[in-house]
């Protein structure tokens, strides 16, 4: 599920804020943290909870009161990322862990992964993504590419 999370994430948050400042390996690894607050229980549980996400989010808004924005806007990617993945796994079609506390405190037994041929073909779709956002990016160029993996910057390509 790794590829299906992090693309998708990545190019959906570009598209909606348009920020230089925004560090997207953190927008990656908010969309990775359902799956992997869950991954020990093997269920939806409290990672796709839209409770957890708020929460989340609202820890990070508190953390950084009196910080400089570049801070705050830093580390609000990894909440945006984590509501990402709600949206990617389909966490709002599992009610009662989504809704976690408001409809009761205990989690159905609904499998974190899909049926495997349903995994290879979200997979193979996340892979689809990420090779047009390398070429949209312009991720080919070194300096770019670097950018990227050092500072978490994506700039769209000049064409």
């Amino acid at each position: 599920m790794l590829l299906w999370y992090c693309g998708p994430s990545i190019v959906a948050v570009h598209d909606i804020f348009r920020s230089r400042g925004l560090d997207y390996r953190l927008v990656a690894l908010g969309a990775m943290l359902p799956l992997l607050v869950d991954l020990p229980l093997g269920r939806y549980a409290y990672g796709h909870s839209l409770f957890v996400a708020v929460g989340a989010l609202a820890v990070v808004m508190l953390a950084t009161i009196g910080r400089p924005r570049l801070v705050r806007r830093r580390w609000i990617c990894m909440p945006i990322g984590w509501f990402c993945g709600l949206v990617l796994s389909g966490a709002f079609l599992h009610d009662v862990s989504f809704l976690w506390p408001f409809l009761g405190s205990d989690f159905p037994d609904d499998s974190l992964f899909p049926p495997p041929t349903l995994l290879v073909v979200v997979e193979a779709l996340g892979l689809a993504v990420i090779v047009w956002a390398y070429g949209r990016f312009g991720l080919r160029d070194s300096r770019r590419r670097i950018d990227f993996l050092r500072a978490g910057r994506l700039e769209e390509a000049r064409a």
